[in-house]
């Protein structure tokens, strides 16, 4: 007994992986925050300020480390990913509640996912085919380069 076939089966790899990365949407495809723009300044600002202060509660001031305000910097900038990246796992929400609440019931999101799917699969499938000729001669320089103990083991 043969099976029957999809409208995708004959389709390019492609858009095959596309169909079945949206056949699992509902299942695993969820939508999170994400803080743009000036968010993103106000966060970091606030980050920095609290840094120094509490630094030079500590006696670590600028006058006395010229490298502190690298070390500021860094800190605020991971701080503020740290709450940015909460929040953005805190509520996320899934394609049946995104569709539920625009609206969607002719499904044309998951179109839409699906063609954007589809379109950056053959644009990395390209990408990497740009740079497939000169691949394996990239690898034979890097297990020279290993037997020589030139290179990682």
């Amino acid at each position: 007994m043969t099976r029957p076939r999809t409208p995708f089966e004959d389709a390019a790899p492609s858009r095959q992986i596309a169909e079945r990365l949206v056949q699992r949407s509902p299942q695993d495809l969820v939508f999170v925050m994400r803080f743009l723009g000036e968010s993103q300044l106000l966060l970091y600002d606030h980050f920095r300020r609290f840094v120094a202060e509490e630094l030079a509660q500590r006696g670590a001031t600028r006058d006395r480390h010229p490298l502190l305000q690298l070390f500021i910097d860094a800190h605020a900038n991971e701080l503020r990913e740290f709450v940015f990246t909460g929040v953005s796992l805190a509520r996320q929400f899934r394609l049946p509640e995104i569709e539920t609440l625009t609206g969607d019931a002719e499904t044309m999101m998951r179109i839409d996912i699906w063609d954007a799917l589809a379109g950056h699969v053959e644009m990395a499938q390209w990408r990497f085919l740009q740079q497939a000729d000169g691949l394996p001669a990239q690898l034979d320089q890097m297990e020279a380069a290993r037997a020589a103990g030139n290179g990682p083991r």
